[in-house]
Order: structure tokens, then C-alpha cells, then sequence
């Protein structure tokens, strides 16, 4: 009935017999993706001869035909069922979900279409499309508050209209932003380095500003509309470019887009409403008075859904459970009772959408494997942190003499009505507080208070008054403090071992 496994390695020879197959020890020697599939052929009625190769991945004959494609397929059947059953370890779920989620919530990845600006994000897409293909010049403002989606509908526009190859193959974009290009000729030198034109050699531009104002307009009227390239101009705090002396940039860029030029569309964007106050009557002749408004229109059922939305995963996650049952533990957080008060609070301080990124992001850092869901305890101390007065907590550090000028500033203010004071005062103040006490724990020479009233000015809990003469002697500069009598009062109550004297000084009407 057995034949000895023959010397051809690596390929061995056995006949098998009807019933054979299960006990034969010959069996030992096949790898164990071979024996899944050898039952269907060993149970057989005849005898065949059977050649077997241990390598994997490598075709297996029984009696002159090849039988690996069949392994195959019941192999990728057997790991496509796996993949619908794939259980994942849980905190290699919550590593996946915090990566996913933090990418959604820090604005790295775009989403698919911008929710509730579908209208604008239309009409900036056909602005832009006419530009990039049409040769058409154009000039917008996009106006919003903070927060409201400004650059990321922009970002969503440029994505979209690059999708087309001869806009992508055309269309040449300069960034710029007031706050880094803060007067006309280091935003010439940017513009000339993002355009790598002739004059530019390395990061240095050489020339002067009117050789590097001419060089730029030449450069972008070289041609005419068919034959340029199409060139798109984004100034992010377009308001801070109406400030730049003479706005010799914003008149050169906007009347090239109003003339028969090169084809460029100039795109700003801006928090300020009254921008175009800001313009001189030549640059704000030469603007189209395109203006795409941001402003939210948002409701609290808006709201809520917007963050069901943010802390969902998508249908596509790995673990199928896991991803069905953390979707069902955010639906039920938006329906708690204390979490909704918590958002109704945000909601009615700021509905701009980077604030509520921000406390979403730490209810997400809050999860970890012994708790592998969001809570509305997490929900509720998220939002703490997010209210916490940063000026108040910075009065925890103070040293005792300095928080003994901060009340003796704050007598001052309640006795003067919110004038301001200077060192002297305040010296005189706190000397009162003195000469009621019998000890002298509290006595300090001058140069001690005038550091410790110096330190108080580097923190921006008192600032100088605008327009305070330059050349006044510290001691005698006018000052204003930065707090108002709740902070200072929530400090003391929260402050180290506070001495009971400095707080019923502290308490007392008008020291």
C-alpha cells in the first residue's frame, strides 16, 4: 500500500490507497497550506501517484494536473471572509482612531465638500476656473471672522480647480501674508522667489525696490493674455497690505488685473469688514468689489451635528466593531444632558469651527485603553480647560510682594475710577498697608519693588499708556493694570498659603 518517499528532492511520490489519506505518515512532510486542499483529491477510488513540493507559493501536480490555482482561490476567499471579521487589539483601535481623528481635527486632510459655504465655494471655483483657463483677470475678497473657514475654503477651490490638467499645467499661484510681508519690498522679493524670475539667485533678490517694482510689472505684461501664463495672487491678511506706505503693491497688482495684461487674479483674505475703507480711491477704483462673505449662520442642532460628525469613524475602519461601537458611544454623548450644556456654552461664546476643534481634541486625548470611549465627564473637563482664565492662573506664581501691588493697583483703580498710576502710587499705597502693621515681614527697598513691578510689566499684567513719554523716569511712567477685581479676587482665593492680612487688605473697600 506505502511507497518510501523517493531521493528526487525536493519533490517526494506517494500512492495512496481509497481511506488512506488521513492516517498516512507520509502527510507529516506537506507544508500546511497543502494539506487544507489534499482531501479532495486523496479520497479518490484509484490509486494515483501523488507529487508534492514543500516550498509555498509553488504548484502542486496530482496525476498530471496542476491543482495550486484552486488553493489559491480558497485562500483569497478564506482571508477576504477574515477581513470582514478582523478584530483588532483595543489599543491599536485607539491609536488608529486618535491619528484619524487628529488629522481631521488639526485640518490636515480637506473634507470631500465644504459644509454649509456650497454657494461660495462655487462661485470662487468658477472665478478662479475663468482665470486659469479663460485667460479672464479678477479680483475677490473672501471676508469672514476668524475661525469661519476662509483659508480652508480657498484650499478646497485650489484642490478642485487643479483637478483639471491645463489648469494644473498652467497656472502659477504666490502666497503671500501681511503678517510676514510686512512692507512692499520684502513682498516684491517673495513674489520674484516664488515666480523664480531672472534676478533671483538663490534666496537673495538683487536690485533695488523701483528695478524690482519695474522688473515684476514687465515680467507680468510680457506677452499678452494667450500667451501667458496665468498667474493667481493670494494675500491672507489683505488688510495689513492697505497699511504698506503709499499701497504702491495692492495699486500695481490690481490695475494689471483691470488692463490688458497678463491674465492674474488677485485673491484676499481678511477678518476686517470694513477692508475697502481701508483702500485709497485709486487702488479702490482699480478693485472689481467682489466680495464673498463667510458669516455663520450656524443653530445649536447644526452644531451638535457638526461634532457627531468630527468624532465619527468612517464605515471603512478596520475593526467593524469597534468603529460601530464608538459611533454609538458619541451618539449617545451628544444626547447627554450635561454634555449638550457644555456645548450650548461653546456654542454660545464662539461658533467658529477652530475653537470646537480645539475642545474636541482634548476629549480625544483623554481616551486610553481602561477607558476607550468619550465621556460626558471628559466632555465637561475639556470645556473647563478651555474657559480657564490664563491671567488669573499666572497670579498663582506671583511672589507676595508682587501680588501686594496688584491689589494696592487695584485700591488705586477703585479710588480713581480706572486712571492710571504709575510706580510711585502704587509705593504710596502699599506703605499704607504697612504702617498698619506692627512687623516689618512686608518691607522691601525700593530697587525690590521697582523689579518686582518691572516683572509684572514683562508678564502684560500692567501695560504703559499709549503715548507715555519715552524719556519719563520709571518710576514716574502711567500705567494700566490688565485685570478686573473678579480675577484678582479668584487668584487670592486659589493662591499658596496667602497670608489672612493680604486678603482682608485685598477684601477691604478702598484699602
Amino acid at each position: 500500500m506505502m511507497e518510501s518517499r523517493s531521493a528526487h528532492a525536493p519533490w517526494s511520490s506517494l500512492q495512496l490507497g481509497r481511506g488512506d489519506a488521513r492516517f498516512h505518515p507520509e502527510l507529516s512532510s506537506l507544508t500546511h497550506q497543502h494539506i487544507s486542499f489534499l482531501p479532495h483529491f486523496l479520497f479518490c477510488a484509484e490509486l494515483q501517484p501523488i507529487r508534492v513540493r514543500d516550498e509555498p507559493n509553488q504548484e502542486v501536480v496530482i496525476a498530471g494536473q496542476v491543482v495550486f490555482p484552486r488553493m489559491r482561490k480558497t485562500r483569497s476567499i478564506m482571508s477576504k471572509r477574515k477581513a470582514k471579521d478582523v478584530h483588532l487589539p483595543t489599543g491599536e483601535s485607539i491609536t488608529q482612531v486618535q491619528s484619524m481623528l487628529r488629522e481631521r481635527l488639526c485640518n490636515q486632510r480637506l473634507p470631500d465638500k465644504p459644509e454649509g459655504t456650497e454657494a461660495q465655494h462655487k462661485h470662487l471655483l468658477e472665478l478662479l476656473r475663468r482665470t486659469a483657463i479663460h485667460g479672464e483677470s479678477n479680483s475677490v475678497l473672501i471676508v469672514g471672522p476668524r475661525g469661519a473657514g476662509k483659508t480652508m475654503l480657498l484650499k478646497c477651490v485650489l484642490r478642485d480647480l487643479l483637478e483639471d490638467k491645463e489648469a494644473q499645467k498652467s497656472l502659477l499661484q504666490v502666497h503671500l501674508n501681511g503678517l510676514l510681508q510686512t512692507d512692499d519690498r520684502i513682498a516684491l522679493k517673495e513674489i520674484t522667489r516664488q515666480l523664480h524670475l531672472e534676478n533671483v539667485v538663490g534666496d537673495k533678490v538683487f536690485g533695488s525696490f523701483a528695478e524690482n517694482l519695474a522688473f515684476l510689472l514687465e515680467a507680468l505684461k510680457k506677452g499678452d493674455r494667450s500667451s501667458s501664463r496665468p498667474v493667481l495672487f493670494i494675500l491672507d491678511e489683505f488688510d495689513l497690505f492697505a497699511h504698506h506706505k503709499n499701497q504702491t503693491l495692492l495699486y500695481n497688482l490690481l490695475d494689471v488685473s483691470q488692463s490688458a495684461q497678463a491674465p492674474i487674479a488677485v485673491v484676499g483674505i481678511t477678518c476686517r469688514l470694513d477692508v475697502l475703507e481701508l483702500l485709497e480711491k485709486r487702488v479702490k477704483s482699480r478693485f472689481s468689489h467682489r466680495q464673498i462673505h463667510l458669516l455663520s449662520s450656524l443653530t445649536f442642532a447644526q452644531y451638535l451635528q457638526r461634532v457627531q460628525s468630527q468624532l465619527s469613524l468612517p464605515q471603512d475602519f478596520p475593526d467593524v466593531k469597534f468603529a460601530q461601537d464608538w459611533n454609538d458611544s458619541i451618539k449617545t454623548l451628544c444626547e447627554d444632558k450635561s454634555a449638550e450644556g457644555a456645548l450650548r456654552r461653546h456654542f454660545n461664546s464662539s461658533k467658529d469651527f477652530r475653537s470646537l476643534h480645539i475642545l474636541l481634541m482634548l476629549c480625544l486625548s483623554r481616551v486610553t485603553v481602561a477607558k476607550p470611549v468619550i465621556k460626558p465627564a471628559d466632555l465637561l473637563e475639556a470645556s473647563r480647560l478651555c474657559f480657564v482664565d490664563a491671567k488669573a492662573n499666572m497670579l498663582h506664581g506671583l511672589s507676595i510682594l508682587e501680588l501686594c501691588l496688584i491689589i494696592a493697583m487695584k485700591h488705586l483703580n477703585d479710588v480713581y475710577e480706572g486712571e492710571p498710576f504709575n510706580l510711585q502710587m502704587v509705593h504710596n499705597e502699599f506703605k499704607k498697608f504697612l504702617q498698619r502693621k506692627s512687623n516689618s515681614m512686608y518691607n522691601f527697598e525700593q530697587p525690590v519693588i521697582m523689579k518686582a513691578f518691572e516683572h509684572l510689566q514683562q508678564l502684560e499684567l500692567i501695560r504703559p499708556v499709549d503715548g507715555s513719554a519715552a524719556k519719563t523716569q520709571k518710576e514716574y511712567q502711567l500705567m494700566r493694570l490688565m485685570l478686573d477685581h473678579s480675577q484678582i479676587m479668584e487668584a487670592l482665593q486659589k493662591y499658596p498659603l496667602c497670608p489672612t492680612d493680604v486678603k482682608q487688605w485685598a477684601m477691604s473697600a478702598f484699602g
